[in-house]
């Protein structure tokens, strides 16, 4: 099988919002990838209880790892899409919207802030 070439390549968008709203940014996962873009997005909803962040210790390490793999994401896609219910935008969120635009990302809302 034949790769595309790197110009056919679907467009990549990271989702950022709050984790309270984990169904919505599920949901804009399944909208973005029906209109053929590759999704990036949080993968872990802290919120939730789990054993890898049971201990606190250990949560405020992972929140810092998670925190910085987010960045990451950024990087990697080509806009971000900002999840935003009711144009709810956390300290976390509103600190990746900076940093999207600090390097030229397009930053786009499902509900104007």
């Amino acid at each position: 099988m034949q790769q595309p070439a790197a110009s056919e390549r679907p467009a990549v968008v990271v989702l950022c919002g709050s984790t309270t709203y984990w169904d919505e940014l599920a949901e804009a996962a399944v909208y973005e990838t029906a209109a053929g873009r590759i999704v990036l997005a949080p993968c872990c909803n802290m919120k939730v209880p789990h054993p890898l962040w049971s201990d606190s210790q250990q949560a405020d390490r992972l929140k810092q790892v998670l925190g910085t793999l987010h960045l990451r994401k950024i990087d990697m896609a080509d806009e971000v899409l900002v999840v935003n219910p009711g144009g709810y935008i956390g300290a976390s969120t509103a600190g990746e919207i900076d940093y999207a635009h600090s390097i030229g990302k397009p930053v786009r809302y499902t509900e104007q802030p």
